[in-house]
């Protein structure tokens, strides 16, 4: 288990971290490959981990009615985890599945819950993740509230490339809120308009 990414990721978020808050942390991790079309998280399942995607790409989406809708997309070095149902402990709303080879290095709610009782240095950590969630959640639901599908797709281009470059069209198109058709449409568009 190649521990770099997620330790350089820990730097970051804690500068205050030293080598032994490090060890602690790294020894309870466990490490999950996952092919391309396996889940992480279904729904209708507890979502008992926290991940970090060390490499590859996991997809959000709910199923209505037979019909994907895609939400949202993480690339590696990233966290990734069906964050409400982690926090409560109960069944997961949506799907996380690797739309590449994946691997992740998961952390167990029982062993979070651990680290926050015997170090104040991990409380810190988690109020940190759950910062950083609420405020993509509150970017994606304005993204899709305010702007209009060129706006969103823009967005895309400018914020998040690798979805653009590594998910498929038809993904791209739900996760906007627009056909397949509509999407290729508007790629046409803007590509002539920045010519």
């Amino acid at each position: 288990m190649n521990l770099t990414q997620i330790k350089s990721y820990y730097q970051n978020l804690l500068p205050t971290m030293d080598e032994a808050d490090w060890e602690v942390l790294s020894s309870r991790f466990t490490y999950r490959q996952l092919k391309k079309g396996d889940f992480l998280t279904r729904s209708g399942e507890i979502c008992r981990q926290v991940s970090f995607l060390n490499k590859g790409l996991i997809r959000f989406f709910y199923d209505v009615d037979g019909k994907e809708i895609s939400t949202g997309f993480v690339a590696e070095n990233d966290y990734v985890a069906e964050y409400a149902s982690f926090l409560v402990q109960q069944p997961a709303h949506s799907n996380l599945d690797a739309l590449e080879e994946s691997e992740v290095i998961n952390l167990s709610y029982d062993d979070m819950q651990l680290l926050y009782q015997t170090n104040p240095v991990f409380q810190i950590f988690g109020r940190k993740i759950a910062e950083m969630l609420f405020i993509l959640l509150v970017s994606q639901n304005t993204t899709l509230l305010t702007l209009s599908p060129e706006e969103r797709y823009q967005t895309l281009i400018n914020y998040q490339p690798f979805v653009i470059q590594r998910v498929p069209q038809y993904m791209i198109a739900s996760y906007i809120g627009i056909t397949p058709e509509h999407l290729s449409r508007l790629r046409k568009k803007m590509s002539i308009s920045q010519v």
